[in-house]
């Protein structure tokens, strides 16, 4: 079990990490142990091969945090803790009826406010550490790479084959300069093609199609939902909100049809009126620091980048169309 035995090692980044007492505790709990249930990838991990969870991610932060600041425990629990807000499938309805991963995990941080300050914390200072607040090893200034969307990148990277480096490799030449990814040229330039990989993913239709789909389901469901069961909804692992969408009557067909084959054609977002208007509004474009500055993006990669907003409408086929999946275009941010 996670935290047993007090040591962790990070299989894609190969830091070893002598866990605290509180950590091993943290990762009991349930808002912690909870991420292991929630994709990274949200509704797109039934399409692709980005299976990996929220856990695996704030994992991998922690083990970067302790690298870089081993004795800075406030920003070791602030990166074990900076996702436990997130909704079920991540950032898939992310914003729909108010729902905020920001808001939520400020609530469940300050849910730790005793353990937290059973070990010298105070959990105010852990959500400040978080929200970047406070400076910390964990957030730098506008415009620059920060640690948290470093162990993304590389990690959705390594899922989607766009790495050509091994990972410690690319750890070992950056360093961390009041909270920015720093790092060589040619360290950066590989970051900025992996940086415009990641935002061609995030306007593809294999992953606007689940998330658009699913996304647009779980409005229909919080639509007259009370506040209460807004909160039951947020607070439900992965398997818990498929088996509402499967069980719902409202959402059960297009639900079981998304998960048995996700290739949903699409079309122009102002060609037709049918089907599901899907949106991102913008992108993660955050460069590393190389000689001080945010590197410019340069790389032909970026040339290939749609103009935002980007976006399509998803069209089921028909023979599972019902009236009720018609909907404006929603806008969404990428994870």
């Amino acid at each position: 079990m996670l935290g047993a035995g007090g040591l962790y090692r990070d299989p894609l980044w190969r830091v070893d990490v002598e866990l605290s007492s509180l950590e091993q505790e943290l990762l009991r709990s349930w808002w912690v142990r909870r991420l292991g249930l929630i994709a990274h990838a949200g509704a797109a991990s039934i399409a692709t091969t980005q299976s990996y969870t929220r856990l695996e991610h704030s994992l991998g932060l922690l083990a970067l945090t302790a690298h870089f600041a081993p004795n800075d425990h406030t920003a070791r629990a602030a990166a074990l803790l900076h996702d436990v807000g997130h909704l079920p499938l991540s950032h898939t309805f992310e914003g729909v009826s108010g729902l905020d991963h920001h808001q939520l995990g400020a609530q469940r941080i300050a849910d730790f406010a005793a353990l937290l300050a059973d070990h010298g914390l105070d959990h105010e200072d852990v959500i400040a550490f978080e929200t970047g607040e406070r400076a910390s090893v964990l957030r730098g200034g506008p415009g620059a790479l920060k640690l948290d969307h470093f162990e993304s990148l590389v990690r959705s990277g390594r899922a989607h084959g766009r790495t050509r480096r091994a990972p410690p490799h690319t750890l070992a030449r950056i360093e961390l300069i009041d909270g920015a990814v720093s790092t060589d040229r040619d360290t950066g330039q590989y970051l900025a093609e992996l940086v415009a990989g990641e935002a061609r993913w995030l306007c593809s239709t294999i992953n606007a199609v689940p998330n658009g789909v699913v996304r647009h389901l779980a409005a229909m469901l919080l639509a007259d939902a009370t506040a209460a069961r807004r909160g039951e909804i947020a607070a439900m692992a992965d398997d818990e909100f498929w088996a509402l969408l499967l069980t719902d009557p409202t959402t059960a067909a297009a639900a079981r049809a998304l998960r048995r084959d996700p290739a949903w054609p699409t079309a122009e977002l102002d060609a037709t009126s049918d089907g599901i208007g899907y949106t991102v509004d913008r992108l993660y474009l955050d460069m590393p620091l190389v000689e001080g500055r945010p590197l410019a993006a340069t790389h032909p990669a970026f040339a290939e980048l749609p103009a935002m907003p980007w976006g399509c409408r998803i069209l089921p086929p028909q023979q599972r169309m019902s009236a009720n999946l018609v909907g404006k275009p929603e806008g969404v941010t990428s994870p």
